[in-house]
């Protein structure tokens, strides 16, 4: 039996490793498919040391079953119906009219909650990494890519932690690659390959958002030396947060050593390290 998916965390910590090749690249970016897909996004990007953005998109699922997706919409007036499922399911006019003015309206307010004033990342030309936390008809991945496409971004990958064999196979033609950790012939339904599968929040998205946004891109083990720990620290707040959420493993494990030898506190040495490459930046 396909051992389960402890979690959305643990995923995306997989999904890194897979992933390791687009390490700190300055023309990479990470981009979650909310709300499921930003806490697995958000370790991809931790991880990999990459920007954090999200796609705004809508599931049009079925009115006894949401996970089923008759098809998605998306900003744009974008609407992509799933064909070869929607003929079977007899939704009648009026229930698909009522669905589809709902999940409008939720994309609205997803628009103004999550990005508030901030303009969408710059992608053109760039490599980019799409994330959600399953695909089960590739419909709303498919409504994500018709939006991307328009602005002429390098590359796209898909990364997701599980999928159907047929879903990843159609959606080949249409990206540069596809990371999937589990495809299992019979699906059923995405939370059915986790152990935990709670709804993500409004408020787990902000954070993780705000959490990202903070923390500089493109930190490395190589920060964490001596002689780059000479200043006093600027980021109390990223430290803080950084720390909460947990570091990858191998930067944990500089940190322990670096404390071990310099009999020195881990977040002292964090914090100073922090601050020598926020100088460097500026």
């Amino acid at each position: 039996m396909t051992p389960l998916l402890p979690n959305r965390t643990v995923a995306g910590q997989k999904l890194a490793l897979q992933l390791k090749p687009y390490t700190n690249r300055s023309d990479v970016i990470v981009l979650a498919l909310p709300r499921g897909g930003v806490p697995v996004a958000f370790e991809i990007a931790k991880i990999l040391a990459l920007p954090l953005d999200i796609c705004l998109v809508r599931k049009l699922g079925l009115p006894d079953s949401p996970e089923t997706a008759m098809g998605a919409i998306a900003t744009g007036d974008l609407m992509i119906l799933n064909e070869n499922l929607l003929p079977s399911l007899e939704v009648a006019p009026h229930i698909f009219a009522q669905i589809l003015a709902m999940e409008k309206e939720e994309l609205l307010r997803r628009n103004r909650v999550y990005r508030k004033n901030r303009p969408f990342s710059q992608i053109r030309e760039r490599t980019i990494i799409l994330v959600d936390d399953g695909m089960a008809t590739g419909s709303t991945i498919r409504a994500a890519l018709t939006v991307l496409k328009k602005q002429q971004p390098q590359s796209i990958i898909i990364a997701v932690p599980v999928a159907p064999p047929s879903i990843c196979q159609q959606l080949k033609a249409e990206v540069d690659n596809i990371v999937c950790l589990l495809q299992p012939e019979n699906l059923y339904s995405i939370s059915t390959w986790y152990e935990k599968f709670p709804q993500t929040t409004d408020a787990e998205v902000l954070e993780l958002l705000q959490i990202a946004s903070s923390f500089p891109i493109g930190l490395s083990l190589m920060e964490l030396s001596p002689e780059n720990s000479q200043n006093a620290s600027k980021s109390a707040k990223v430290l803080k947060n950084r720390h909460r959420v947990g570091l990858p493993d191998p930067l944990f494990a500089r940190l322990k050593l670096l404390s071990n030898e310099q009999k020195r506190p881990m977040n002292q040495i964090l914090a100073e390290a922090l601050s020598a490459y926020l100088n460097k930046q500026s």
